[in-house]
């Protein structure tokens, strides 16, 4: 895996860092590969049981590298997107733990993570008409889905950028620290990991797909997926634990 990308396990959590603090943690080639390979690996290991994408240096991520666009270097990989992820998240849950500023790509990095936890200073925005370009890497198409519409037009037509506390009452992220973003991230996951693997992870998969979805076809899809969930081991065995007033032991089967 690239030096511009380090990762590190903690407790069942991935912890993926973009490691380009000089340049702002700004997305390269080298740093979208290595993300993808951290996605792939948090999907295929059975004890990484949540991902946490966060920034080195103080800054989550700046958006694309200008300088490696001007050499027509494009930070994306085939079939997943931008940073490696936009297209195609993990199955498993990701949290962005987001210190100084998610702009641009950037943002739409943050915007595919499933839960934003942001340190009360981080700044967000999509300043891209600010330089002639366009939010392609979902921006434009996917904050519309977080975020009331007229608010993410404004952004996306005025480029301006808006702080944690106005992300936060915008239902844009989930928690504001007043200390080090990735520290909350890790209390976050921990609540996450500490939950049956399998029932997560279709849980996300219901959430996400589920709004593509006809209201009348909804339970019969939902029931296709949530069915290995009810005749699992974990599922016996989180009844078992309850009643026998102990911690579960998931197998994530």
């Amino acid at each position: 895996m690239s030096e511009e990308v380090l990762t590190q396990v903690e407790d069942g959590v991935l912890i993926v860092t973009i490691n380009r603090p000089d340049a702002k943690n700004a997305m390269t080639k080298a740093a979208a590969e290595g993300i993808a390979a951290a996605m792939d690996r948090l999907d295929s290991e059975d004890d990484l049981r949540v991902g946490i994408l966060t920034g080195a240096g103080g800054t989550f991520c700046s958006g694309m590298d200008l300088k490696g666009f001007l050499r027509g270097e494009s930070p994306s990989i085939e079939g997943r997107g931008f940073g490696g992820i936009v297209q195609a998240p993990p199955q498993k849950p990701l949290i962005a733990a987001v210190e100084g500023y998610a702009l641009a790509g950037g943002l739409e990095l943050m915007i595919a993570c499933d839960l934003v936890v942001a340190n009360a200073n981080a700044k967000f925005g999509i300043p891209e008409a600010k330089r002639g370009l366009v939010a392609a890497a979902g921006g434009v198409m996917m904050l519309p889905d977080q975020i009331p519409e007229r608010i993410a037009m404004e952004l996306a037509l005025t480029g301006d950028f808006i702080d944690a506390a106005r992300a936060y009452e915008l239902g844009l992220i989930n928690t504001v620290t007043d200390g080090a973003a990735l520290d909350g991230a890790k209390e976050l996951a921990a609540r996450i990991a500490a939950n049956g693997p399998l029932a997560v992870r279709v849980s996300k998969q219901v959430l996400k797909q589920s709004r593509g979805w006809s209201m009348e076809d909804r339970y019969t899809n939902q029931g296709k997926l949530i069915a290995p969930v009810f005749v699992s081991e974990d599922a016996r065995e989180g009844a078992a634990a309850f009643a026998e007033k102990r911690a579960p032991n998931w197998k994530g089967k």
